[in-house]
């Protein structure tokens, strides 16, 4: 080959056709295992998502039967619970369950106790809760109503370029069995 004519040979190098399966094959590879691998993350956040859902109402229906009233342990078991649940013990989730009372004559929503469990997350207070129309159900006057939020952070298995996020999952149910369900600091 003579440097003398690269445009010759330029021209002689494009229309060979030798070893083209070989370099798409190693250009489209990486791309069709990142393609596979953030395909798994998403499949695994929505799994997640799911574990956590169904463990806030899991927890919500458990608390919705209680006849006693709820403490301190209670609580501290149900954040175990639901690190159990959703497979996300190590990362410490967040607990938070209140009980909400309707006053249809200011119609306005009431606390009368909230509790947490796990890091970044406090107590509700009456201001927090009191126009939460669209959040709630229709409620009679007087009526109570315990509301579980969960917050569940989420690591992704692999770095495609998805962050670490925290599912958070809004559940209530009425008391089962009675009225109220209570809270004691015993």
């Amino acid at each position: 080959m003579s440097l003398a004519n690269p445009i010759r040979w330029l021209r002689r190098f494009a229309h060979k056709e030798d070893g083209n399966v070989a370099i798409e094959t190693i250009i489209i590879l990486p791309v069709l295992f990142w393609v596979y691998l953030t395909m798994y993350v998403i499949f695994d956040a929505y799994r997640q998502h799911a574990l956590a859902e169904k463990a806030a109402y899991t927890i919500g229906d458990v608390i919705s039967r209680q006849t006693t009233p709820l403490d301190n342990a209670y609580l501290t078991g149900t954040q175990g619970l639901l690190g159990y649940l959703t497979r996300n013990r190590d990362l410490s989730p967040s607990i938070r369950v209140t009980s909400i009372r309707y006053d249809a004559n200011n119609d306005i929503y009431k606390r009368d106790w909230s509790n947490t469990r796990g890091p970044g997350i406090s107590a509700l207070t009456d201001l927090n809760v009191k126009n939460w129309h669209e959040r709630l159900p229709i409620m009679l006057h007087d009526e109570r109503i315990v509301v579980v939020e969960t917050f569940v952070n989420y690591t992704p298995p692999f770095n495609t370029g998805f962050p670490d996020m925290q599912i958070r999952n809004f559940v209530f149910t009425r008391p089962r069995y009675t009225p109220q369900v209570l809270w004691t600091s015993g």
